[in-house]
């Protein structure tokens, strides 16, 4: 879908249409959670500082965030999606991919049937999608974002080489900011110089995710669309290029990570009741520390306090720090509902 938040609250609300909206908080702490195609002129995105966004474009709009109408809005596009197969496997409430290699039109064209997809959605709800469309879930994933918004991006088979090696590698599924910046530190610009490296030596520099790379740089990619998965938890972690050891550096970013990843719990319609914190010193030396409540956290602010009270009970430090990471876990309520204590795990 095509700023999906925003675009339901321009829909829902005739005046913020054609303005630069954002939905999230606007005090001091707030986070950007999404932003209007208008809003990302200025530069302004997900996960963004509220105070930074304002300081972009002064006359920028802020709504609070409704996710009971996104989820049910969500819910109506994944009905639309299994009217053609089952294989249909959400990554988030605005984003699935769907395998229709069979599928119940008995339709054999992918794209057409995208056309269709993307023409129900209009009618049915008002909004825009992108599709993508292609061999694999890496190649349809970087197709729906190559033509946004309201998109229709095809790679076909005998396309599929030349694409790759032309796709700038921070266009690569899976390839994050810090990532490509090291891929930039050696020389990999795209996916043609990334097909240079073998797959023993991307190991050595990525980890398990090398064999990833190794594969997209080729156009391969085995995964199937698994509509069963299921999800265990959602969390995020940044590397930063200079160490901190500041608590207001620290903070600081503790703050960015906090607002993508409630992002990510948001947009994944995920339910947990544990936050962890992990933090990398300098020396690769890794803490962790956790709280569980009883039942699900619900909101942001809950979810912000309990990671500031987390990183307070670590501080102060020790050695600098070269990584922060939050996590959200625990889908299961315990099955004593009179329990209430908190564990905080040291």
């Amino acid at each position: 879908m095509d700023a999906f938040y925003a675009s339901i609250e321009q829909r829902d609300d005739p005046l913020l249409r054609g303005r630069p909206v954002v939905v999230g908080y606007s005090g001091d702490r707030g986070m950007v959670a999404a932003a209007s195609y208008e809003a990302r002129r200025y530069g302004i995105r997900s996960a963004m500082p509220s105070k930074t966004a304002k300081k972009r474009c002064p006359e920028l709009i802020f709504v609070p965030a409704r996710f009971d109408v996104y989820r049910a809005v969500s819910e109506q596009i994944m009905d639309i999606f299994r009217q053609y197969t089952d294989l249909v496997e959400p990554l988030s409430l605005d984003e699935a991919f769907l395998d229709v290699t069979v599928n119940k039109k008995n339709n054999p064209s992918a794209t057409l049937i995208a056309k269709e997809i993307k023409r129900k959605i209009k009618e049915q709800t008002g909004l825009t999608a992108s599709a993508g469309v292609s061999v694999n879930k890496f190649l349809a994933k970087v197709a729906s974002d190559m033509d946004k918004p309201d998109g229709l991006f095809v790679i076909k088979p005998e396309q599929v080489e030349s694409f790759v090696g032309t796709l700038k590698i921070e266009d690569f599924f899976g390839v994050g900011r810090v990532t490509a910046h090291k891929m930039h530190q050696l020389g990999i610009k795209n996916g043609e110089d990334l097909r240079k490296f073998t797959e023993e030596e991307l190991v050595l520099l990525f980890g398990k995710a090398g064999s990833g790379y190794y594969g997209f740089a080729r156009g391969i990619d085995d995964r199937e669309v698994r509509p069963d998965r299921l999800r265990k938890s959602v969390g995020g972690e940044n590397t930063f290029l200079s160490d901190l050891d500041s608590y207001d550096e620290i903070r600081r970013e503790l703050d960015v990570v906090a607002g993508i990843v409630w992002d990510r719990v948001s947009s994944k319609n995920f339910r947990g009741r544990t936050v962890t914190l992990k933090i990398k010193y300098s020396d690769f030396g890794i803490i962790t520390r956790s709280l569980t409540y009883p039942y699900f956290i619900e909101d942001f602010e809950m979810f912000y306090n309990t990671s500031i009270n987390l990183l307070d009970a670590v501080m102060p430090i020790q050695k600098t720090i070269r990584l922060i990471g939050l996590m959200v876990s625990n889908i299961e309520l315990p099955k004593k509902t009179d329990a209430h204590q908190l564990s905080l795990e040291l």
